[in-house]
């Protein structure tokens, strides 16, 4: 990947732009806000008597409810009954089922006085994909078909997710349409999602004869990690539902590496038990007959641990490892984990059986201290009522981000990056440009504005300074990661520029270099001291512009107003100089030109026109010729005069620059429609680009 360089800028912010976001002045004159927030704790309680039946006819006022020793008001009580003796759903045939891709959806949150769920059994089915070789894909998938076909109740409600392309994609919400889940489970492309195929370095490790290379433990802790997120981002999407939700986890097994991983663990489990999940971890692999030294699928270990029994060994404890997280998973969350049994669809069975009549209790903490410590709860019966209780214990509570350690600051961003509702507590605009470096490859530069009076400004060392994260990720048409950025940038103030942040945005820009085609660029931006975050994401095409024939292949056409030199630069990661001027074409003799992302100017100001113009079929370098109009709806009011440009780089390209500096102070105040104008006098051919932008006074 070919970085360009990564700076940050402060300038003037426009009257349009200012109006975006309003927050309270850094002076403190604005006026005095008080705020306070509430805790809502849920819990789940099966009440059982000696016969193991469920205790009906319980009100709130039968229990009594402490958190650390202190009472708790119970303000939210219902009692669920699922009936638990129900024959199945007639049997569906293979061949009633239609076969069409359905689209994606999302789990939908329970509005007041909704009780679609009410005495029905909630059931997940999740598809880790990047877990699964394709013939335990192909198994998960049969086992659901089996369960949703013959073995499905009136009282259960089923939704589908899968966890592919890097993230949690949601394939139906709770549904009791059994054709609807069966079409879905239908259209699943086997295969289509592997990636994160974890490779070990121990005795086991196959003898291929290649030559040494890197370690692939980060990459084990890497993957395990983004695994247990996802499992946290679909507990976190059904939080939103009050009712107890069982989610069956399909996976061929999930091996920590070492305590790397504990952190995410814990954090994947306190989501699910915050959010009343319980997992149902399901071993697709099944019952597995294992070959001491392998099988024929890969090659045999070598070194003396052949014949020692040390590789024999280590193949036994990578699986037992495998298993023992999602055993893990299970005993932490109330679910129970499916391991050695070739009849997949049995773990669905144990999960439908295990939710049966429960009492739902909700109570707004008198602890609204956010501290991350566990909170323990004790629930218990009034009065002379026996009976066995069973719910959670306790829950962990919420956390201020000042008090995040680095490994939960990464998982929030990582977090935030996964969901599908993006999250915008920053106001974000980006630009995204590409231009061709040769025949196959574009540099896409990618720009950044951020108000300055939505960052806050932290102390350290008696300076003022900023600080922000970026995190982001381009994805192709496929929903594959092709290219990621992660940054963190802290930035240091004068005590003059440090005044004027609340009046000026701050630009980040990076690039990536792609190939011709359609992506999708998702960038999350985050004030490090308050933990704010903002989002922007937009789908963007790259043209392949060596099959243009009918018109002058063109780049993206950038307007600016500022030019800036690079040593005034308040932030810059690239080290090396000539490297920026021969990866980013907008840096030039040191200078680099900063796009207008909102494309709003002042009428005081230089408007700069940059773009490049491509003639890689001619045998010599032809003259061009190119102007820029101004319109007015479909009124013309200024037009420069046409420029001929012969200087073409000497590439193969024959990459020809385009550059106008036009003076705004001749326009009146208002929006114009901006056309740039490019003619190939001998070749006949030409090429226009128009964009709206605003002139302001």
């Amino acid at each position: 990947m070919i970085r360009a360089p990564l700076v940050l800028f402060l300038f003037s912010f426009t009257a349009l732009a200012q109006q975006i976001g309003q927050n309270t002045p850094a002076n403190g004159n604005g006026p005095a806000t008080f705020s306070t927030s509430s805790q809502l704790v849920i819990e789940t309680v099966n009440v059982k008597d000696k016969s193991g039946h469920a205790v009906e006819g319980l009100t709130a006022k039968d229990f009594t409810v402490t958190e650390d020793g202190a009472e708790q008001t119970i303000r939210f009580f219902e009692f669920q009954k699922v009936p638990e003796e129900v024959e199945a759903e007639p049997p569906i045939k293979a061949s009633s089922v239609p076969l069409r891709r359905l689209p994606e959806t999302q789990i939908a949150a329970e509005k007041p006085g909704d009780f679609r769920y009410q005495n029905r059994r909630l059931l997940v089915l999740y598809f880790d994909m990047t877990a699964m070789p394709p013939p335990d894909q192909l198994r998960a998938v049969t086992a659901a078909e089996k369960f949703i076909r013959t073995q499905m109740t009136p009282a259960d409600r089923m939704a589908l997710m899968r966890f592919e392309g890097g993230a949690v994609r949601v394939a139906s919400d709770f549904t009791d349409n059994r054709e609807r889940l069966l079409s879905i489970l239908q259209t699943m492309i086997v295969g289509e999602s592997q990636g994160f195929n974890e490779t070990t370095s121990d005795d086991s490790t196959p003898d291929t004869g290649a030559a040494f290379g890197q370690d692939d433990s980060e990459f084990n802790i890497f993957n395990t990690n983004r695994q247990l997120s996802a499992l946290q981002t679909a507990a976190k999407m059904l939080g939103q539902l009050s009712e107890k939700k069982s989610v069956l986890y399909f996976a061929s097994g999930l091996r920590l590496n070492g305590i790397d991983n504990q952190a995410q663990l814990h954090a994947t489990i306190n989501a699910a038990v915050r959010a009343g999940v319980s997992f149902w971890p399901i071993d697709a692999r099944g019952l597995v007959a294992q070959a001491p030294l392998g099988d024929a699928t890969q090659g045999s270990p070598g070194g003396k641990g052949m014949y020692t029994g040390a590789s024999a060994l280590a193949v036994t404890n990578n699986f037992q490892q495998s298993q023992d997280t999602l055993f893990a998973l299970a005993a932490d969350t109330g679910g129970k984990a499916l391991l050695d049994n070739n009849d997949l669809s049995m773990g669905i069975v144990q999960a439908q059986k295990s939710v049966s009549n429960y009492y739902i209790l909700g109570y707004y903490t008198t602890n609204t201290t956010l501290d991350g410590k566990f909170r323990r709860i004790k629930i218990a019966l009034n009065g002379s009522i026996s009976a066995t209780l069973d719910y959670r214990q306790g829950y962990f509570s919420g956390k201020t981000f000042g008090k995040f350690t680095t490994a939960e600051k990464e998982r929030q961003l990582e977090d935030a990056l996964m969901l599908g509702d993006p999250i915008t507590e920053l106001t974000i605009a980006m630009e995204v440009d590409y231009f061709q470096l040769n025949r196959a490859e574009y540099f896409v530069p990618v720009f950044i504005k951020i108000p300055g009076r939505e960052l806050a400004l932290a102390r350290k060392g008696g300076a003022e300074r900023t600080l922000i994260d970026f995190l982001g990720e381009v994805k192709d048409d496929y929903g594959s990661t092709v290219q990621n950025v992660r940054d963190k940038v802290d930035i240091k103030l004068s005590g003059e520029t440090a005044a004027k942040l609340a009046k000026q945005p701050i630009e980040y820009s990076t690039g990536f270099t792609l190939l011709p085609g359609k992506y999708k660029i998702k960038l999350l931006a985050r004030d490090a001291e308050t933990g704010r975050i903002g989002t922007y994401e937009t789908s963007f095409v790259i043209p392949n512009l060596n099959k243009e024939l009918k018109r002058i292949p063109l780049s993206s056409v950038v307007l600016s107003s500022q030019r800036v030199d690079q040593k005034e630069a308040i932030y810059n990661a690239l080290k090396s100089k000539d490297q920026a001027e021969i990866t980013n074409p907008l840096v030039q003799d040191g200078q680099k030109l900063i796009p207008s992302v909102t494309r709003v100017f002042s009428k005081n100001r230089q408007l700069y026109v940059y773009l490049q113009a491509y003639e890689p079929a001619a045998t010599s370098v032809e003259p061009l010729v190119a102007f820029v109009t101004f319109y007015r709806g479909q009124t013309k009011v200024f037009e420069t005069p046409p420029r001929s440009v012969s200087d073409g780089l000497n590439n193969r390209l024959k990459t020809m620059p385009l550059r106008f500096d036009l003076a705004l102070d001749q326009l009146p105040p208002g929006a114009y429609n901006c056309q740039v104008t490019v003619l190939d006098p001998s070749g006949q051919k030409a090429a226009f680009w128009q964009a709206p932008i605003v002139i302001v006074q």
